[in-house]
């Protein structure tokens, strides 16, 4: 029996962070991780859909060349899913393999194996007991199948993929149905689409990406349009039968021919196995405070798990923040100042209040856009549809949002994170030099929006 300061289960991006970040702080940790280190992220989801958005990229900047001036056979241009899968696959092992080496670094203890947790301080791992502590719960999340006729038989055969058989098909599907209009389906359907597959997207609600600003939404159903990507609001799938998606709207069936179907419908938190702790769990996840504690002291719930915001960038944010509390620095977590990004094209990034929610809770704001038009940097690459909007309160113009339609959107969103994290207003953004030319100069353009007028408009 060994015995620990921390226990964390699951080596996902919130888990592997919380444990190195414990042994920085001077803690005895061990990780027990039952798949594969660096969780859903690094291995199945996060970092090979990029390589694949980015493969799909280079392949759409070849077609389009002639824009550019540059002129080539097209009919010699194609796509070879096996070359782009192994390419994937190459970034993954790298990352992964140097996820374990910081562990290993840091003198992390790493258990391959499921985990069985006794009591709040007391898990088995493989026959091993183990003490500890404290226990940060980080087991994530996996994609939700709903109880639609023939979906079963369909994951058995391989003609329905969730988001893990999608990322290692072995060609190009000539008919891709999305069942799910959220991020995930989105980024999925912009890849095969850039490939060549002809998409239909099928989601239940109103809109597809239900948690964007509304004139983000607008602008971007237009991007998609001009990919071929049909979408179909208001439609619920009721049976999938062979090569046919058979869906209801309006009162009436209609179908879709597919060669694959995509399940993505959502995701459920991996919290089994810890009821008998006696921390609170509903279907959304395990119940958390700001400072990721459960409602049994010494046990901690972050990333995936806890429902919260089923992002990375969270779960890790997450698992530093639960650590410090553990070692007895104070610390919480502002989810109202987290940045989220939609890798598709153009890219879409967002933090904050969306005007929707700014005005459904009765605050005096402002809003400035800049159009992507204005910007010299946009027109040399050819990326000129989209926009920047900053909401802010008309007191003191302090930001309180900031969307972004645009390449490299997810990168720029960072600028705004900072300046939101410091309470920072539109005069330190607009008085802040950017360098020209670059993307960046449409945050302060819009930023001069709120105070008075951008300057290239």
């Amino acid at each position: 029996m060994k015995n620990y300061d921390i226990v964390v289960i699951g080596a996902g991006p919130g888990g592997y962070v919380a444990a190195i970040k414990a042994a920085q702080l001077g803690a005895k940790v061990a990780i027990i991780e039952k798949k594969y280190i660096g969780g859903v992220c690094l291995n199945i989801g996060c970092i090979p859909t990029k390589a694949l958005i980015k493969s799909a990229r280079v392949y759409q900047d070849i077609l389009n060349s002639s824009s550019f001036g540059i002129d080539l056979d097209q009919k010699s241009v194609k796509v070879n899913l096996s070359h782009v899968i192994k390419r994937k696959d190459n970034i993954v092992k790298r990352l992964t393999g140097g996820v374990g080496m910081l562990l290993k670094k840091n003198k992390v203890d790493i258990y391959n194996g499921e985990a069985k947790v006794k009591d709040k301080n007391t898990v088995e791992v493989n026959g091993e007991v183990l003490k500890t502590n404290n226990l940060i719960i980080a087991t994530g999340a996996r994609p939700v199948i709903p109880p639609i006729p023939g979906v079963e038989e369909g994951i058995k055969s391989g003609y329905i993929l969730t988001s893990k058989e999608a990322l290692s098909l072995d060609k190009v599907p000539e008919n891709l149905v999305v069942v799910g209009g959220g991020v995930i389906g989105i980024e999925f359907a912009t890849i095969y689409a850039s490939f060549g597959s002809n998409v239909t997207v099928i989601e239940m609600a109103d809109n597809i990406l239900v948690n964007i600003d509304d004139e983000v939404r607008k602008t971007y159903l237009k991007s998609l349009k001009k990919q071929n990507i049909n979408i179909i609001t208001k439609g619920a799938v009721t049976k999938v039968d062979k090569n046919k998606v058979i869906y209801s709207k309006d009162g009436k069936d209609h179908e879709v021919v597919a060669d694959k179907v995509l399940m993505s419908v959502g995701m459920r938190p991996n919290s089994e196995g810890f009821e008998h702790l006696g921390i609170e769990i509903t279907r959304q996840g395990i119940i958390t405070n700001e400072k990721l504690e459960t409602t049994v002291k010494g046990v901690y719930a972050i990333g995936d798990v806890n429902g919260k915001m089923m992002l990375a960038h969270v779960a890790s944010a997450e698992g530093i923040i639960a650590v410090e509390n553990i070692m007895g620095k104070e610390s919480k977590i502002d989810y109202k100042k987290v940045p989220s990004g939609i890798y598709g094209t153009p890219e879409i990034a967002n933090i904050g209040y969306t005007e929707q929610e700014a005005k459904a809770e009765g605050i005096d704001y402002k809003v400035s856009k800049f159009p992507l038009l204005g910007n010299g940097k946009s027109l040399a690459e050819g990326e000129a549809d989209g926009f920047v909007k900053i909401i802010a309160n008309k007191k003191y113009n302090e930001v309180i949002g900031v969307h972004i339609l645009a390449p490299h959107a997810t990168d720029l969103i960072a600028e705004a994170a900072v300046l939101m994290e410091l309470e920072g207003t539109a005069y330190e953004l607009a008085n802040a030099i950017h360098p020209h030319p670059t993307l960046s100069e449409t945050l302060m353009e819009a930023a001069h929006g709120i105070i008075d007028k951008p300057i290239h408009i």
